[in-house]
Order: C-alpha cells, then sequence, then structure tokens
C-alpha cells in the first residue's frame, strides 16, 4: 500500500529550511519520495497534515528504560527485577508517546526488552542497548554503599560491570558485547548519584579504556563514555571514544581534541534538575549527596554545553531519563535552546545528528527516501516555539517503522 502524508511544513532533520506543501509518500515501512512541489500518487492513502508540521521522529541518545523513578532506595530493593523489566516496557511506550521512535539505552536494560519491542510484543521505541556499564572499583557504576552492602546483584542478562586493570576490562567488555550490547558504556569518571566519588574525579585509566574501544571496534561497535571530569572526558576522546555523555567540565583541549575526532557531545542538561526537582517533590527519593552535586555542577555543566556550542562540537540530544520520569524527554531541547542552540539547531541534534551517534543514520533520523518511515505531525512551529514538542496532545501523529503508533487525524483517505 502506498501511503502520502500532506504536509503543512516540512522539518526533514538535515537542518535545511521547511518546505511547504510537501507530501512524503510510504511503501510499507520506509520513506521512497519526497516531492516538495507536491503531488499525490493516484490511488494513496493519505494522511492529511496539511494543517501541522511534519518532522522526523526523535531520538534520545541516553536513557535508563529500566529506571522508574521516582523511587526511595527502600522501595528500589523492594521491587523484583521480573517487575523492573515490566516497569521498562511501560516506560518504552511512555517514550514512544512523547515522539521519541529511538532511543539508545546507556545501561540497566537486557536485551530482552529490546526484543520484546522488535518482536511487536509491546510497543517502544527502536533501541540500541549498552546493557552494562563498566566503572573501576570505586567509580560511578560500583553499587557498594558506605556500609559495604552491594545493591547490585548477579544477574546472567546483565554482566558484571568492575574492572580493575586491562586484562579486566577486556574480558568484561567481552562478556557485555556477548550479552547483546550494541555499544559499550564505560564511566571514565565519578558522577552526581554515585555515593563514593564526585564529579570532578577521573575514573577507569587510558590502558582500561583503550581495551574496551579496542574489543567494541573488534565488534564494530562503539563506545560511550560517562565523563563529567575534565581529564575523564580527554582520556576517552583520546582512546577513541564516540560519545562523551554529560560533559560537565570541558575545557579548550577536550574540546579540541573532540572537534579533531568528530567525538559527539551528549549533554544531559535535564539529568541533575530532574535530581532537584524530584529531590524537592518527593523528600527521600534522591540521595542528600546526589542532590548536593547536582546543585554545584549546574552552573558549569550549562556553561561548558555553551561552550561546546559556540565551538562547533557534534551535539546529540540526550536526557538521562531514569534519572528524571520518562515521556517528558524533549525538555532537554528547550534547555539546549535556552543554553545557546537554535531552535533548528536543537532539532538536527535530536533527528539526524542523534541518530548519526546511534548508528543509526542509514536507518532513520531524516525523512529521507531509503530510510525508515519515522515520523511526527505537530500541531504548531517547533522552529517559532520549541515547547510545543513537549505537548503530547500536539503530537497529533507518531509513526514508527511506516506504521501510526498514533493518528488523531483520523484514518488515511484514498487519494
Amino acid at each position: 500500500m502506498t501511503l502520502a502524508i500532506q504536509c503543512g511544513r516540512l522539518i526533514d532533520g538535515s537542518g535545511r529550511d521547511p518546505v511547504r506543501g510537501a507530501v512524503v509518500i510510504i511503501e510499507g515501512d520506509t520513506i521512497t519520495e519526497v516531492r516538495e512541489s507536491g503531488g499525490i500518487p493516484n490511488g494513496a492513502q493519505v494522511i492529511d497534515a496539511s494543517g501541522l508540521t511534519v518532522m522526523p521522529g526523535m531520538i534520545d541518545c541516553h536513557v535508563h528504560l529500566t529506571s522508574s523513578p521516582p523511587k526511595t532506595m527502600e522501595q528500589r530493593l523492594a521491587t523484583p527485577f521480573s517487575l523492573t523489566v515490566a516497569e521498562a516496557l511501560g516506560n518504552a511506550r511512555k517514550t514512544l508517546d512523547s515522539g521519541f521512535t529511538s532511543v539508545r539505552d546507556a545501561g540497566g536494560t537486557p536485551r530482552g526488552v529490546k526484543m520484546a519491542i522488535e518482536q511487536g510484543l509491546f510497543p517502544g521505541p527502536r533501541m540500541r542497548i549498552a546493557v552494562s556499564a563498566i566503572s573501576q572499583t570505586g567509580g560511578h557504576g560500583d553499587a557498594t554503599m558506605p556500609n559495604g552492602v552491594r545493591i547490585r546483584v548477579p544477574n546472567a542478562e546483565l554482566p558484571e560491570n568492575l574492572v580493575d586493570g586491562p586484562e579486566s576490562a577486556r574480558k568484561t567488555a567481552r562478556e557485555i558485547l556477548r550479552a547483546g550490547a550494541d555499544q559499550i558504556k564505560i564511566m571514565t569518571s565519578g558522577g552526581v548519584l554515585s555515593p563514593n566519588d564526585e564529579p570532578g574525579a577521573t575514573g577507569m585509566t587510558r590502558e582500561e579504556i583503550r581495551a574496551v574501544v579496542y574489543e567494541a571496534h573488534a565488534a564494530h561497535k562503539t563506545v560511550m563514555s560517562h565523563a563529567q571530569a575534565t581529564q575523564g572526558i580527554l582520556n576517552a576522546v583520546l582512546e577513541g571514544v564516540e560519545s562523551i555523555e554529560h560533559g560537565i567540565y570541558l575545557d579548550e583541549r577536550t574540546i579540541a581534541e573532540m572537534k579533531a575526532r568528530g567525538t559527539f557531545l551528549v549533554a544531559t542538561l535535564v539529568a541533575p534538575v530532574w535530581v532537584l526537582r524530584l529531590a524537592e517533590r518527593n523528600p527521600g527519593s534522591m540521595p542528600a549527596y546526589g542532590v548536593r552535586k547536582s546543585k554545584e555542577v549546574l552552573e558549569s555543566h550549562q556553561a561548558s554545553f555553551r561552550y561546546a556550542v559556540e565551538q562547533g562540537v557534534r551535539i546529540a540530544m540526550g536526557t538521562d531519563m531514569g534519572v528524571g520520569p520518562h515521556g517528558p524527554n524533549a525538555e532537554e531541547l528547550e534547555l539546549m535552546v535556552q543554553q545557546g542552540m537554535t531552535p533548528m539547531q536543537a532539532i538536527v541534534a535530536a533527528t539526524a545528528t542523534a541518530a548519526e551517534c546511534s548508528r543509526l543514520g542509514k536507518v532513520t533520523g531524516t525523512i529521507t527516501p531509503g530510510l525508515r518511515a519515522d515520523i511526527l505531525a505537530v500541531e504548531g512551529d517547533p522552529l517559532a516555539d520549541i515547547k510545543v514538542l513537549q505537548d503530547a496532545a500536539k503530537l497529533r501523529v507518531i509513526m514508527k517503522d511506516g506504521a501510526a503508533h498514533k493518528n488523531d487525524l483520523g484514518p488515511a483517505a484514498s487519494a
């Protein structure tokens, strides 16, 4: 069946100016043609979005679907893993409901969740998963609490994540790849919500990072690094990591090295904002050390992002949702605009650049013939008001792989 979407305003995700009156033609799950001067094929089914903005489905490059805030530590400990998986599938649906047709999960989600969505058992975005996030002992991913209790329990689908030394890092990387990882996540600095380190602390040695990067690249996969400290960012960039997550303490050298190598920045500006919101709204849901560190990093985080934008670093949109609730992911675009991006730059960061960062550039990210039909029809103009993307009621059509997950415009009519 041929499907034609009549567009009011087409933003194709490439960054070029919008086109008015275009028609997007779809066969099955694939975009086959974009007619900029209009014209609907005879016999095609038509979705009339002539009063709306049509754009690619958005991509969030940093989520944690198995994390469902706000939960106190007691509630987390009382949650069976099987319930966590069920919650992850619910979070996946919330994410798709919000116009995000693809995500990159940054750790904690087993491949069964991805498989369930791929098999159509549950609705959700296309997924790229990291499975387990590699950390040094005492680093950001070490779940050992100050009293010595480790809250991370053995799980055959989520391999052990603590490494010390390059051979340990190599073996763990191989185990995570065996468990179905599409990319490997490492922790090359301390973080905000970890109990035993600080965001300015460096994590993992360059030799350990190098071993992980070698194994990922040997398997034709990428590496993403939780990197907040300046030295932790630099070490990851110099060893060939493809994306820096958070990037709180960027400096002139790290920016230069990222530009020289084409390293992506996934800033997750909304993450510390949600830590502080949840601490205020749900006392006890956030540890005191996490609240303190969020307040301490907020200004530097925003300043580093502005610097990266000014210097032309490749920026891909990501939220760290799982720290905050799943669904309002598009707030990140508003914060990106507040901190120096144009609305079009923010949209490109959430579409074409995010697709490239996630190794999905040959699948989705722009409205281009040959790519999957991941498409939104939005009431309003996000270039005039980026906040319209946060309003679920204004997302009138959400299409993934040519199938309408949501269509408020009524059944397609025949041409």
